[in-house]
């Protein structure tokens, strides 16, 4: 206690107040307990919402029916569809124009989402083969039929006519597609393959392929 100059009484130090606050008291107990049951509530709240959120799901890029590989989309390829949140995939197209005009590289099922890595684009040499430094190169092979087999993700080794390795372990990106011709719908010609490799291997190729008929070894 210390003595007050102005009320000419004892009054408590502020220690002694501290420690009067901390001991056990009815008082206490009960705002303690209503602190504590006021953040429960509010942490139930959050988490209440945000499961609501959950379950409504959100809005995603699907086929519209069957897509093959080397399919330009149009508008009328693409709906949309609502799944839970906890569900959705990793680059997964939120919205039609994401894909409308761009090319499909493997097969897709009528219904299945559409993501980033069922399109051509910058980043999916990188997203097939592991390896950031990669390419797409296109490559016309020396025999149609041998082309005919390749399929998207088939991992293939690169030579010339003279069996030069000229890349190893290229992923076929975007395998062949038929081109017709005229109304009679007759088969013309076959485009090329697209691979994805190396840069070093890619600037190879792409020279070689200039001057020589290319192969491909399948593993």
């Amino acid at each position: 206690m210390q003595f007050d100059s102005l009320s000419g009484r004892l009054a408590p130090r502020w220690a002694d107040r501290v420690a009067a606050w901390l001991r056990p008291g009815w008082a206490r107990a009960v705002i303690v307990r209503r602190a504590v049951a006021i953040g429960l509530v509010a942490i139930a709240t959050v988490v209440t919402v945000a499961d609501h959120r959950a379950a409504q799901g959100q809005s995603v890029v699907a086929a519209a029916h069957d897509l093959l590989p080397g399919r330009v989309l149009a508008a009328s390829d693409l709906t949309i569809r609502r799944i839970a949140g906890t569900n959705l995939p990793d680059g997964a197209l939120r919205l039609s124009a994401d894909g409308v005009g761009r090319t499909v590289t493997g097969a897709v099922r009528a219904g299945e989402i559409v993501t980033d890595v069922r399109l051509l684009s910058s980043r999916l040499p990188a997203a097939l083969r592991g390896i950031r430094d990669s390419r797409l190169v296109p490559v016309r092979l020396a025999d149609d039929a041998v082309a005919d087999l390749l399929r998207e993700g088939d991992v293939v080794d690169v030579l010339d006519e003279t069996s030069e390795l000229l890349a190893r372990d290229a992923v076929v990106a975007l395998g062949v597609a038929r081109r017709s011709s005229g109304i009679t719908g007759n088969s013309t010609g076959i485009r090329p393959i697209l691979l994805a490799m190396s840069g070093r291997d890619a600037h190879r190729v792409a020279t070689a392929g200039l001057k020589t008929a290319l192969t491909v070894v399948l593993h």
